[in-house]
């Protein structure tokens, strides 16, 4: 039972998780900051196609990954402009850049499609662990952006919660008055945070284009920018259950290509939207949970203004 359905399915569950987890990650240290960006579907997209394109004109993937992060961090540093310097208003700004990351990509990418990608991330075993019964299989037996999102995990948990920095970075997006007057950098690290965040998400993207389903396909992220932005909710800005969350909802979209492998019969439309459905329910329990309040970051969405202070 375990080798023909639920191991399968867990390691699936990784696989589509990762890159969620990736774009969760970006947009929860980006709303650490005080900063919302709505605009992850578009930057997830723009990594995406920039990712595949580099990879197909250097015949490395990582070379593509590299032009993933700086295309994510350089649609970022727009949102970060429009928001911090000019302090418009970030819930448009946000949407604008999905509107404006989905056009970019396709048209970028409109020459690219059907041409397969030369070196894609492929499984890479880690000897021993992979050969752990049960967790070897499950946890072991991925690509190595997989593993690497493992320590991304980890680090952004230590970064965060165990050093002066990540104490910084929390300020941020509690008080950012507060932080100025103890003589934090508020603006500078607005930006740094702004843009590491579309990094990670256009390390998102391009896993997809690179390792996931290693092709371009216009509006290959299928929404799962907007499931990132909700997930961060039901993580409550903590690393490790945007982890765990990020395998869940993974895990609810490999059951439902599980399913129809097991000639289930059951739409295909209702299967694809199963994840959907899944987050929608997600975040009413964490919203029921929380009596309708979350923990939020206390000035997360509210433009700074040093006079104002």
């Amino acid at each position: 039972m375990h080798d023909t359905l639920i191991i399968p399915i867990m390691a699936a569950a990784i696989t589509a998780g990762t890159p969620i987890l990736y774009a969760a990650l970006g947009e929860l240290v980006t709303e650490r900051a005080g900063i919302l960006n709505l605009g992850v579907e578009g930057i997830m997209l723009v990594g995406a196609v920039s990712g595949f394109i580099a990879a197909v004109a250097t015949g490395n993937s990582w070379l593509g990954l590299a032009a993933a992060m700086i295309a994510g961090g350089m649609i970022a540093f727009i949102h970060a402009f429009l928001s911090i310097t000019l302090r418009a208003n970030q819930v448009v700004s946000g949407l604008a850049l999905t509107l404006f990351g989905t056009g970019l990509s396709g048209y970028l990418g409109k020459s690219y499609i059907g041409i397969p990608v030369p070196a894609p991330f492929t499984v890479q075993k880690l000897g021993f662990f992979s050969d752990i019964p049960v967790i070897g299989p499950i946890f072991f037996q991925h690509d190595v952006l997989v593993y690497l999102s493992y320590l991304l995990v980890i680090a952004m948990w230590l970064f965060m919660f165990w050093t002066r920095p990540g104490l910084h970075l929390r300020a941020l997006g509690e008080n950012p008055g507060a932080a100025d007057a103890l003589g934090i950098k508020v603006i500078t690290l607005r930006y740094v945070y702004v843009m590491a965040g579309g990094m990670l998400c256009g390390a998102a993207g391009a896993y997809l284009s690179l390792a996931y389903a290693p092709s371009w396909l216009e509006n290959m992220t299928a929404g799962r920018g907007w499931i990132a932005v909700a997930l961060v909710i039901f993580a409550l800005w903590n690393p490790w259950r945007a982890l765990v969350g990020s395998y869940l909802f993974g895990g609810v979209d490999a059951l439902g290509f599980h399913l129809q492998v097991m000639g289930f019969s059951v739409s295909v439309f209702f299967l694809n939207m199963l994840p959907y459905v899944f987050t929608i329910i997600v975040l009413v329990l964490v919203m029921a949970r929380q009596g309708g309040r979350f923990s939020a970051p206390a000035a997360l969405g509210l433009p700074y203004d040093r006079e104002e202070r």
